[in-house]
């Protein structure tokens, strides 16, 4: 067991001790996307939702996500985030709407924030979902993925396309 670092000497899930890590400044971005209607599109960009602003409502929760992420993924680390911000774009494909959304997190610490990246913008698309749902079931979430991380014994990443 011991090339593999989320488990103990007995084969059970362990978090990582990241102690020995040095602190350096370290970031990410991901991606995630929800496509909707013609008609969630128009609610949204001319703020008509019934619920509120969407995008203001979706960017809090990413960040509130981002903050939580070690209380909902079992194995990360508590981390004192130094910047979360959230930015969206439309892209119009085939008669339909897709919402990009990127989280990018910062932190000055001894692990990663890949996974606040990653969570952040998941739970900003669930939340577009959930404000606009009254309207129309059939959004889709799309892909979730990390587009580029920095800093850390691994080094930097740079997704080339997808």
């Amino acid at each position: 067991m011991a090339d593999f670092t989320h488990f103990n000497q007995e084969g059970r899930a362990k978090m990582v001790d990241v102690s020995d890590k040095p602190e350096t400044a370290r970031t990410a971005i991901a991606r995630s996307s929800i496509t909707v209607s013609h008609e969630i599109y128009e609610k949204i960009t001319a703020n008509k939702m019934k619920k509120g602003d969407v995008l203001a409502v979706a960017q809090v929760a990413g960040i509130m996500a981002a903050k939580k992420t070690w209380d909902i993924v079992p194995m990360c680390h508590p981390i004192s985030l130094t910047g979360v911000d959230l930015s969206f774009a439309w892209k119009e494909e085939k008669e339909q709407y897709i919402l990009l959304i990127d989280a990018s997190v910062k932190t000055k610490g001894n692990t990663g924030v890949e996974m606040e990246a990653l969570t952040a913008a998941s739970v900003c698309a669930l939340t577009v979902y959930d404000m606009c749902k009254a309207i129309d079931k059939g959004m889709v979430i799309g892909e979730t993925y990390l587009v580029e991380k920095t800093g850390g014994k691994n080094g930097d990443f740079k997704r080339e396309s997808i």
